[in-house]
């Protein structure tokens, strides 16, 4: 709704400022073409992301300091800190890297769009841009037309970067034409009300385009021809960084816990970074003068020392942040939380922004589908068979366990199915097939998906065995044959050693052990599902059950071997092979382009 009306405001004013000046038109293109060569930039990236740049931001988080050179570095090069903002919260999300990882990039972003100030101060308005940007476009446009995906991207890195120069040109001339109608220095206004008002401009423009960079590259271009005034020219780019976080607070709305913390990460430091320029401007205006005499830069070359302030303002609130960074993380976890009260349980780790990271998306799908193991099917399983967690965790003896386990819970699987199973399920199958159907994989990644697939359709079948070996638990409890209830609290026994074993297999180190242990109980199943139960047959011989009763337990005893087999293939196929193949993923992703 917010975003929506913004929407309409904006163009009803643009249509008004068109109407009422039409040469504010060849400003307002110029605007237009620069946005758009950032949109085909960002494009253009996004095609290498998928492979060095993803590895790079991953395996770059380990420690602070090179997060934020990471980010300063990235987001420099590829000119878009929305896009390294995004494969951020996708890392996040899929929890390949940590929330002060994250907060690391983001901080070092925002000193790498500090090089578009320069880009333009020290290049676009120096030469006749025009002339460069034809060619741009013209090789670009010629690549983008290419089959293959990586000249494709260079196609549309130098289409970008050439509708990036022309809109520079275009708003030079702007301003220029402009200029000679309405003289924009009139409107200075000096000391600390200029800096409060051209602040709040520079935070309403930068609202408006979406884009910092962009703000900026208006306010040099406007600067280079004397339109506006340097002092609140400083202003200005004050509040483009400050607008920015505008920006982010709106493109969170949407998103999961992951980008609402990174967006609050972004919000605090470009404010706290905003407000001390603001109260250090003037002493920040001297420190460039001072910067730009050892740097030999004129002391008239407004353009070149707008950039330097805004590199040093950044770099400032950077330094100032970095020993709150753990302390940041602590409150933004603790501010924004996951909503766990929710009668229906969701995905926890399937970000949309994820679908485009091959490597990324294997990572989330494998974790949303342990959680869904670990707090829903395990739970389920467990209180079907009238256990507690607690003691399958615990080194209780399972004899004891099942001894002192007689008082039915009360467990409705169909209920718990579709509470905590059922929505999550759907999601991770639907995640999945569109990743297979939308990304380009090698086997190796097209495998690791499909065998996600397959844990995920033996979970749901465990939990419809379960269901019915539930019903009969229960109504065996109500009875007073002894004979009968001794044959299911076995079946409970073998199914609580599993679940047992399944446990320390994804907790403990020596998960060695744990895997031959279920690779002999797997083999136990397969045999016992094809030979006949002797002791049922004995207690049929003998009368002590009825024909009833033993066609529940002959049932129940290939349907427990049968879960048996399915709850230690899930095990296997979440918590036995994956976590290598994560990390060849990463590695093999350039073979797939």
């Amino acid at each position: 709704m917010i975003r929506r009306s913004l929407f309409f405001g904006v163009l009803i004013v643009l249509g008004v400022l068109l109407y009422l000046n039409p040469n504010f038109k060849t400003i307002s293109a110029g605007v237009a073409i620069l946005l758009f060569g950032m949109i085909m930039l960002e494009e253009g990236f996004k095609v290498f992301t998928k492979g060095p740049l993803q590895s790079i931001l991953k395996k770059a988080t380990n420690k602070l300091y090179k997060s934020i050179t990471t980010g300063a570095f990235v987001t420099a090069l590829i000119q878009s800190s929305s896009l390294v903002s995004v494969i951020t919260i996708s890392f996040i999300s899929a929890e390949l890297i940590t929330l002060a990882g994250g907060i690391g990039l983001i901080f070092g972003s925002n000193i790498g769009t500090t090089a578009t100030a320069w880009l333009v101060a020290g290049f676009g308005l120096k030469i006749k841009i025009s002339a460069l940007a034809m060619p741009m476009l013209i090789f670009g446009i010629i690549f983008s037309f290419q089959k293959k995906t990586a000249l494709k991207g260079i196609g549309n890195v130098l289409a970008g970067l050439g509708f990036f120069f022309l809109g520079i040109h275009y708003m030079k001339e702007g301003f220029d034409v402009f200029k000679d109608y309405i003289d924009l220095s009139e409107y200075a206004v000096s000391g600390f009300l200029g800096v409060l008002i051209y602040t709040g401009l520079g935070i309403i423009i930068t609202t408006i385009l979406q884009s910092s960079s962009a703000t900026l590259a208006l306010i040099l271009t406007a600067l280079s021809v004397g339109q506006i005034e340097y002092e609140n020219a400083l202003a200005l780019a004050i509040g483009a960084n400050i607008g920015t976080t505008i920006t982010a607070i709106l493109g969170s709305l949407s998103s999961n816990v992951a980008g609402k913390r990174l967006a609050g990460a972004h919000l605090i430091f470009n404010v706290t970074t905003g407000i001390i320029a603001i109260a250090l401007i003037f002493p920040l205006a001297r420190l460039v003068d001072n910067f730009s005499s050892i740097l030999e830069i004129s002391n008239t070359n407004y353009t070149l020392k707008l950039a330097l302030f805004h590199t040093i303002f950044n770099v400032i609130g950077v330094i100032v942040m970095i020993p709150f960074i753990k302390r940041l993380e602590r409150l933004l976890l603790r501010l924004i939380k996951d909503k766990g009260d929710k009668e229906i349980d969701e995905p926890k780790y399937l970000n949309p922004a994820v679908l485009k990271f091959p490597g990324a998306v294997i990572s989330a799908l494998l974790n949303e589908s342990k959680y869904l193991f670990k707090n829903s099917v395990f739970e389920i399983v467990a209180h079907a068979l009238n256990i507690h967690r607690a003691d399958i965790k615990s080194e209780e003896k399972l004899k004891t366990i099942i001894k002192k386990s007689s008082t039915d819970l009360k467990t409705n699987v169909e209920d718990l199915y579709y509470s905590k199973v059922k929505i999550i399920y759907g999601e991770i199958i639907k995640y999945a097939s569109t990743a297979q159907s939308t990304l380009s994989l090698n086997n190796r990644q097209i495998n690791a998906i499909t065998d996600i697939k397959i844990a995920n359709r033996k979970m749901v079948e465990i939990i419809k065995d379960v269901r019915e070996l539930n019903k009969n638990i229960t109504m065996v409890l109500k009875l007073e044959n002894k004979y009968l209830q001794k044959e299911y609290n076995s079946y409970r026994k073998k199914l609580t050693k599993v679940l047992r074993v399944i446990y320390l297999f994804r907790t403990e180190n020596d998960a060695k052990k744990y895997e031959l242990q279920l690779k002999e109980l797997k083999h136990e199943a397969k045999v016992n599902i094809r030979q006949s139960n002797k002791s049922i047959d004995k207690l049929i011989r003998k009368n002590l059950i009825t024909a009833e009763m033993a066609s529940s337990l002959f049932n129940d005893y290939t349907n427990v071997n049968d879960m048996i087999k399915k709850l230690i293939d899930v095990a296997e196929l979440l918590y036995g092979k994956k976590d290598s193949l994560l990390e060849e993923s990463s590695e093999n992703e350039n073979t797939t382009k």
